[in-house]
């Protein structure tokens, strides 16, 4: 695991935002909302606080905005969408635009790292390589919106031309999630301002400063007032939000990441304007290791995919499926290395594992692991909360003898836990990854080419990682089938979320 280098240290001034005057200094933690080109308060003229999960500090305060908020962005959204000047901009120019805001955000970075870490509290090293990741989305899809190419149709009557053109859809709603602040905005808002939407972005609750640094720096690269919109909302608003952004006449699209439990309610939601729909939701990772597999790279694997993020991201390795053949190596490898994870506040020296985001996680992770000691599970390393570090830390926790009955055989965890599940055969590995209804990501290591192209085909997700845990990447298409989501972002295919065809015939030609 990588180390966390060394943080700046700054005096605080400020009573807002007591641990962050670094980045107050630099202009990108703001504390309102984005409506039409104007930093605004919430019509209410409510706030809610962000609070920093490793040290319970508050971070800042922005608005909390509701029903009537989001009508005015997504009107704004409208409007601008609707004007002959965006309608009007070429290819080239969004390019331009997006060229300026990757710019502005690589310029930025080390700042806006700060902020994620405070709000998310991923180690510092994690949201460092977020923002290049994120970062990276901008830059892809100021590239790729000079490729929206259409096609030219030879005709079945020779006094006739066809051809397909790809047109923006319009207003896209983008619902991000807080595990990623940074990277699933871009994602998204990359790829519908590349396409030629305008957009309402609503980020979690969790961590809407690392939104709004982003948003100042769009603006500051010039993109017009009303094309991007950023509405914050605390938890008690957040569904009256999202269903407004699904349901308003005005939204031609939505894109949203989070759990399956609030993709189905959204989806419903959609449905009565069928409404253009991204959803990429839940996981339930298998992680198989085969006999033939080589042990070191599997624990590599296994170390990156399942305690990344303190094992809150959605393609975190949730079952380790292990042969019985190789399984007292991997067991013995692993717990080694797991031993020597540094847990703690992320803006410290060596810290390469933070805390959970906030009380219903830690509860949910807490829940999870004494179900499956209360059932006979053996817990091989870890298992408790670790209080003398803070309210909201886990111990990195390994658990054999996991069995069907146990809640996180079948659940995604989302926390710090790896769940051994010891098997005899392919077949029956299979069988294990492929029991259900999530299908976002999946893994497995192998030495055996035969094996490998086998399992790859019969493995029941959108995403594979063979060998390889670090699959995500901006040139890949990123999402899932089953009940892990519709459509795919990053890649060539994240503009076809913002894009319809449209056929043109001209007939009766000489």
């Amino acid at each position: 695991m990588l180390l966390v280098s060394r943080v700046v240290r700054f005096t605080v001034k400020s009573s807002i935002v007591p641990s962050l005057q670094y980045s107050r200094r630099m202009s990108l933690l703001l504390n309102k909302g984005l409506i039409n080109g104007e930093w605004v308060e919430a019509i209410g003229k409510k706030k809610f606080d962000v609070f920093n999960p490793a040290t319970g500090e508050t971070v800042g305060s922005v608005p909390d905005m509701g029903v009537e908020d989001t009508t005015a962005a997504i009107q704004a959204a409208h409007e601008r969408f609707q004007s002959s000047e965006w309608q009007n901009l070429t290819a080239k120019e969004r390019s331009g635009l997006l060229k300026k805001w990757f710019q502005l955000l690589n310029e930025n970075s080390e700042k806006i790292s700060q902020i994620m870490t405070s709000e998310s509290g991923k180690p510092l090293i994690e949201a460092r390589g977020e923002s290049v990741y994120g970062n990276s989305f901008v830059e892809w899809f100021a590239e790729e919106t000079r490729r929206i190419y259409g096609e030219i149709i030879p005709p079945p009557f020779p006094n006739r031309q066809m051809m397909l053109t790809k047109q923006p859809i319009g207003v896209a709603a983008l619902i991000t999630p807080w595990n990623f602040p940074h990277a699933m905005i871009t994602r998204k808002a990359a790829a519908a301002l590349a396409a030629g939407c305008t957009v309402v972005i609503k980020p979690a609750e969790d961590t809407p400063l690392t939104a709004l640094a982003i948003a100042k720096l769009a603006e500051d690269a010039g993109f017009p007032k009303g094309a991007i919109n950023v509405v914050t909302c605390s938890r008690k608003n957040a569904a009256a939000v999202g269903e407004v952004l699904c349901k308003s006449e005005q939204v031609a699209g939505v894109s949203f990441t989070g759990s399956t439990a609030v993709g189905k309610i959204l989806y419903s939601h959609c449905s009565a304007g069928i409404k253009r729909l991204g959803l990429e939701l839940g996981g339930n990772a298998p992680f198989i290791v085969f006999d033939s597999a080589n042990v070191d790279k599997a624990i590599a694997g296994a170390m990156s995919c399942k305690f990344r993020n303190c094992g809150q991201t959605c393609i975190s390795a949730n079952r380790f499926l292990i042969q019985e053949g190789i399984y007292p190596a991997f067991v013995e490898k692993l717990k080694a290395v797991v031993e020597k994870l540094v847990i703690g506040d992320g803006k410290k020296d060596g810290v390469n594992m933070g805390p959970l985001i906030n009380e219903a996680q830690f509860r949910k992770v807490w829940e999870i692991v004494d179900d499956a000691k209360s059932k006979g599970a053996k817990i091989l390393l870890g298992g408790n909360p670790k209080p003398d570090l803070g309210k909201l830390f886990f111990e990195p926790t390994i658990v054999a003898d996991v069995t069907p009955d146990m809640r996180m055989y079948n659940e995604e965890i989302f926390g710090p836990v790896v769940s051994l599940i010891k098997f005899k055969t392919e077949e029956g590995a299979l069988s294990v990854a492929n029991s259900t209804n999530s299908g976002l990501a999946g893994y497995f290591f192998s030495e055996d080419v035969s094996q490998i192209f086998r399992v790859a085909k019969k493995m029941e997700t959108g995403m594979v990682g063979i060998n390889e845990s670090a699959i995500s990447c901006t040139e890949a298409a990123f999402g899932g089938i089953k009940e892990s989501g519709l459509g795919r972002e990053g890649s060539r295919h994240g503009i076809d979320e913002f894009v319809y065809t449209k056929y043109l015939c001209l007939g009766n030609l000489n």
